[in-house]
């Protein structure tokens, strides 16, 4: 269907799935700079117009008269008094007629009055063509923000059922193991009609229950049942489909019971809450849930926009370039492995987790480590932890989601942990790959290095220029800079710039074609490429966007499912086991530690941050663990979970973008245990390490 339906040179895929993604993709850019763009039109209007909030709307004009004749007026009110009738079982008199208090009143009314149309006066004069010409676009700012807000939670629901069709039509989402024979794709295809079924169960059930409720639904909140309803029965008929109809290029037989791995993790979470919440009476739970998710449709936009970041990164040249530069020390594979590690953490930080990095740039890492010598174990490793140590690194949006959800920490103070977290890693890593290394430690002389490596810096300085040239119009413009919170607003324009600057440096012939003539025909033919579909920059972006969708729909489902997860958790009281008073704050961080690590072992990060934010993170506090240093403790226990067996996230999005084969060629090398499975042994080695010493040598030294 994708390669064979074709409408206006674009695939039906990309008319029906790509270009919603990025229309909403775009929205959210667009409506979150609209919000920092208010905020300096407001700057800007008060440092033009002293006043201008006052100037924002047309006064009301004073409805009082300040040029009222008093005497006339209190001879009026006095005449009034007297022909009123007397009632004479009237209780409570009027009081007595006091024509020197009425006057004052009188003139007191007439002096406000007149400050009124003073004011009125004041205010309306400086409504000049030129303020009602700035307002218009500033309040058509405010209002489209306005707007933007109230449908962010429609935008995230269209995002996560757009893109979970994506993964669905495309067989994307994450499994342990990928499907290849026809009983894998029976039991996974079984595995997702059954959790389509629940979620379309889930939220209809919902939705009765909101209408029932005797409670007015606001429109948004009607919109989003129609539109879950909608969703999951397309997904619920799709998965129905699949079912029935296998792939021919399934191989024949296959085990049952390895099948099993290839189910989706999505559908089996799904499958295990769902069937929790149906058989307690709850069927709408799972909706409920999803609803919750929505609460922050912020966040998990943002989500979106940092796999799209990545997705762009991908197709950039500044990650082969950056490589560039290393190649002239001809470092041996482990030293090699050790900065390429250390280097992705700054990229992970900006792209929001270690999952999305080895999306984006884990096949770039792989090839790479490979093309330096480097065995495919140690290849494999550097690139399952190639985002494990960014992000405790600003701004990371896993920290702004912690500091979100709980009051007692500050993103500052996470960040400021996070450094010395990050060096600690690093050097823990570069221990053990150098203590495991099989070659000698060599390196060329500087005077053969240093030509190659100049040489290698030249490309990069362009970047660099264009970097600080697009902070600078931010910083300027906007009053924005690169942090946590407007990062996932600078970075896609970044990379756009970067891309549009690749593609023009690739179109240069010569000298000439720097003027004036050469743009304006540049425009026209890249008007015309997108009409036929060329190779363009818009073909590039496309692309982007089309591969994007597929990873967002895979996380954004897997997250729904994990938070889906942590309300089976919180219903269960499973947590009420854990004991709420320790003897020993040591005890306390121990116990903690195990579950922490478990619970990063089943469940995103995301789903994982919302669960230990709502049941351990008070034991963790009331047991006198200081709350920075537990969230510290928890975002390194859940690396080490993302790196551990059963799941291993990251190995599972290591394998989808090296490729089965590699993976199957890499556990035919090595000639002990370790090198047999270093992919394993030396991410989790490291992990595990840096959790004991971040858990337990801050309770050692003191927090004073």
């Amino acid at each position: 269907m994708e390669q064979t339906v074709r409408v206006g040179h674009r695939t039906a895929y990309e008319w029906l799935a790509a270009l919603p993604a990025f229309v909403v993709l775009v929205f959210v850019v667009i409506l979150n700079t609209s919000h920092t763009m208010h905020a300096q039109l407001l700057q800007l209007g008060e440092g033009i117009w002293e006043g201008y909030f006052t100037l924002r709307h047309d006064p009301v004009t004073p409805d009082c008269n300040p040029n009222i004749d008093v005497e006339f007026e209190l001879n009026k009110i006095i005449q009034q008094r007297a022909a009123a009738p007397q009632d004479d079982f009237d209780l409570f008199e009027p009081d007595p007629i006091n024509p020197a208090l009425m006057r004052q009143s009188l003139l007191a009314a007439q002096d406000q009055c007149r400050i009124k149309v003073e004011q009125f006066e004041a205010t309306d004069g400086r409504i000049t063509p030129a303020v009602k010409l700035f307002r218009t676009v500033e309040l058509g700012v405010a209002r489209f923000g306005e707007m933007g807000l109230s449908a962010q939670r429609i935008m995230l629901a269209v995002l996560v059922l757009i893109c979970g069709l994506t993964a669905l039509f495309r067989r994307h989402h994450i499994a342990l193991r990928p499907m290849i024979t026809v009983m894998d794709y029976r039991v996974a295809s079984g595995a997702q009609l059954i959790a389509a079924t629940i979620l379309f169960y889930s939220v209809y059930s919902f939705k009765n229950v909101a209408f029932s409720a005797g409670i007015a639904v606001t429109t948004e909140h009607g919109i989003l049942h129609w539109l879950w309803i909608g969703g999951f029965g397309v997904i619920l008929l799709l998965s129905l489909f699949q079912f029935i109809f296998v792939p021919k290029t399934a191989k024949p037989g296959g085990s049952f019971l390895k099948a099993q791995l290839a189910v989706p993790l999505y559908a089996t979470m799904c499958i295990i809450s769902g069937t929790y919440f149906i058989s307690a009476g709850h069927s709408a739970g799972i909706g409920i849930y999803l609803n919750q998710m929505m609460e922050l449709s912020q966040l998990f936009l943002n989500v979106g926009l940092y796999v799209w970041i990545g997705m762009l990164l991908k197709r950039t040249e500044l990650a082969g370039k950056v490589f560039n530069i290393f190649r002239p020390f001809k470092l041996p594979p482990e030293m090699l492995a050790v900065a390429v590690v250390a280097l992705a953490a700054i990229p992970t930080a900006y792209t929001g987790g270690s999952g999305i990095f080895v999306i984006a740039v884990g096949g770039l890492i792989y090839g790479e480590m490979r093309r330096a010598g480097a065995r495919r174990q140690l290849a494999l490793a550097a690139t399952a932890m190639s985002g494990s140590l960014g992000v405790v690194l600003r701004p990371c949006l896993l920290v702004v989601i912690v500091a979100a959800l709980n009051n007692e920490v500050t993103t500052d103070q996470l960040f400021g942990w996070g450094v010395k977290v990050f060096f600690l890693t690093t050097a823990l890593f570069a221990i053990m790959a150098l203590i495991t290394r099989q070659g000698p430690l060599r390196l060329d002389p500087p005077e053969n290095v240093w030509p190659e490596f100049k040489a290698a810096l030249k490309p990069l300085f362009p970047y660099v220029i264009l970097v600080g040239v697009t902070l600078v119009v931010y910083a300027l413009l906007l009053n924005a800079y690169l942090d946590e919170f407007s990062a996932p607003i600078i970075l896609p324009v970044l990379l756009l710039v970067i891309l549009i600057y690749e593609r023009l440096t690739q179109e240069k012939t010569g000298r000439e074609n720097l003027n004036i003539d050469y743009l304006e025909k540049r425009l026209v033919d890249s008007w015309d490429d997108v009409r036929k579909g060329n190779d363009s920059i818009e073909k590039t972006i496309r692309e982007a966007t089309t591969e994007t969708t597929g990873h967002i729909g895979a996380l954004l489902m897997l997250m729904g499912m994990s938070i889906s997860i942590g309300g089976v958790i919180e219903r269960v009281e499973l947590m009420s086991m854990v004991p709420t008073e320790f003897g020993s704050i040591w005890v306390a961080m121990t116990l903690l530690v195990a579950i922490l690590v478990v619970i990063g072992m089943i469940m995103d990060p995301y789903g994982a941050v919302i669960l230990v934010s709502a049941t351990i993170a008070t034991i963790a506090y009331d047991s006198g663990i200081d709350p920075v240093h537990f969230w510290m403790v928890t975002l390194v226990a859940f690396e080490l979970g993302y790196l551990s067996p059963p799941v291993a996230l990251n190995h599972l999005l290591t394998r989808q973008v090296v490729g089965e084969e590699e993976v199957r060629l890499s556990a035919l090398e090595g000639h002990n245990f370790w090198y047999r499975h270093e992919k394993i042994l030396l991410p989790l080695v490291t992990m595990g390490l840096a959790l004991l010493v971040v858990a337990y040598v801050p309770l050692m030294i003191g927090y004073d």
